[in-house]
């Protein structure tokens, strides 16, 4: 079979599910999908009973470069997201300088990113006032869509919308664009409502983002979609509150999908420590009660996506006790870093709850790659997929200790937690992605 590789497994995910396989990998695609042992080649690799998945497409993730390469930077979220069995990435468009939005902006990020991608990436586009005029020429460029905040997004150089009119602005172009809107939905009249009260204790922190600044904001989205027929995919879902109002309107045709991420399908408020800031993020981690109701959306096919929201900062900006900070709610930054351990986190509650890999790969590979438009390329194990693979071993167990995170800031709420599940090797279109070695990535631009 010539310059053929074969990769096999008595576990492989494949779209129609899961079973004993042989894959076949040539010029960085793969070729054949067989039978177990079917396959002949030089080299074969035997998982044996470790599992082989598509890798991760992670659509949500904060890179921060340039400008912010001290929270993150290219090469260290790509490395972690390499060991986290994450191939492929898209990076948001603020928490950079110059945030991404103008095609100037973006070529810089693309600069930036040059020859320090460990996996593939692609980049988001930013929708704020007063750049509608940027878009068409942003979509031109490449980028997979276009994010919006509807409250404050914690960084001034990356404004909300923040009236009806500048909604309406932005939908109605990305409409006319055919472009994907993904949007930040909390409403800031409800949440300038809200208490907010200083201090260490998270239940304070938790009423200062009431689950009705979700639903508030969604409703409005929602309207504004349906009056413009913008495709528009609602971000972080923390909510429950929010899954009637997306099954309705996507009964009565709005064109509408949502996502969840994996710190509120596996935390609770309730086992949120007071003053432990690693765990604040907005919106917030709900309580058990609203989590089981994100797990029955998710198992009903209610949610397009598990991303990670990878938005890491320096351990002085979540004012860690640890590192000496004050551990108030209210003051630190707001971002939950686990790019490199969404997939153990993510099954080791999905086991507990019944589902399969295959559940887990449809919801944090195919999904989010089909969200994107990169269906057909990413998030499979079937012929013609680029051969970004996982071997996941769905067993074994793994406490997660910060100083093994490639995250150039590790700290994370999931410290100090075992997982099941590890992973093994990544494969980056049929090679093998060592974090030390050479950067290998490609940067992707919307089909």
């Amino acid at each position: 079979m010539g310059d053929v590789v074969v990769i096999r497994s008595r576990r492989v995910v494949l779209p129609d599910g899961e079973r004993p396989a042989d894959v076949a990998v040539r010029g960085g695609r793969i070729e054949a999908v067989a039978g177990y042992r079917e396959l002949t080649a030089e080299q074969v690799t035997d998982l044996g009973a470790v599992a082989l998945l598509p890798g991760l497409v992670d659509t949500h993730v904060h890179v921060n470069e340039p400008g912010r390469t001290e929270w993150e930077g290219f090469a260290s979220a790509t490395r972690a997201a390499a060991a986290g069995g994450v191939t492929t990435i898209v990076d948001m468009p603020l928490n950079s300088v110059p945030p991404t939005t103008t095609a100037e902006a973006l070529a810089a990020k693309r600069a930036a990113a040059d020859g320090q991608l460990w996996v593939d990436a692609g980049f988001w586009g930013g929708a704020v006032p007063g750049n509608t005029g940027e878009l068409a020429g942003l979509h031109r460029a490449g980028v997979f869509g276009f994010k919006s905040f509807l409250a404050p997004s914690g960084v001034p150089e990356f404004p909300h919308l923040a009236t009806p009119a500048d909604l309406e602005a932005a939908l109605a172009e990305q409409a006319r664009l055919g472009a994907l809107a993904v949007v930040h939905a909390e409403d800031p009249a409800v949440l300038d409502a809200a208490p907010r009260v200083p201090g260490a204790r998270y239940r304070d922190f938790l009423a200062s983002r009431p689950a009705g600044a979700e639903e508030a904001a969604v409703t409005g989205l929602l309207e504004c979609a349906r009056r413009t027929g913008a495709r528009v995919h609602v971000l972080h879902v923390s909510s429950a509150a929010v899954l009637p109002l997306l099954r309705r309107a996507r009964e009565d045709g709005v064109r509408v999908t949502a996502e969840t991420c994996p710190h509120y399908l596996t935390l609770t408020a309730e086992q949120v420590p007071d003053g432990d800031t690693a765990f604040k993020c907005c919106p917030p981690i709900r309580d058990a009660a609203n989590r089981d109701l994100l797990w029955q959306a998710l198992a009903d096919g209610g949610f397009a996506a598990v991303v990670s929201d990878h938005s890491p900062s320096t351990p002085d900006l979540k004012l860690l006790r640890r590192h000496g900070g004050s551990g108030d709610f209210a003051a630190a930054w707001g971002g939950i870093a686990s790019l490199q351990v969404g997939l153990p986190a993510v099954w080791t509650e999905a086991r507990r709850r019944g589902h399969t890999l295959a559940d887990v790969v449809r919801w944090m590979s195919a999904g989010p790659a089909e969200l994107v438009g990169l269906g057909g390329r990413k998030g499979a194990v079937a012929p013609g997929c680029d051969a970004d693979l996982v071997a996941f071993d769905p067993d074994a167990e793994c406490t997660v200790r910060a100083e093994r995170l490639h995250h150039r800031n590790p700290v994370t709420p999931y410290a100090g937690r075992t997982l099941t599940g590890q992973v093994r090797t990544t494969w980056l279109r049929g090679r093998v992605v060592d974090v030390d070695g050479a950067p290998r990535g490609r940067q992707l631009v919307r089909a």
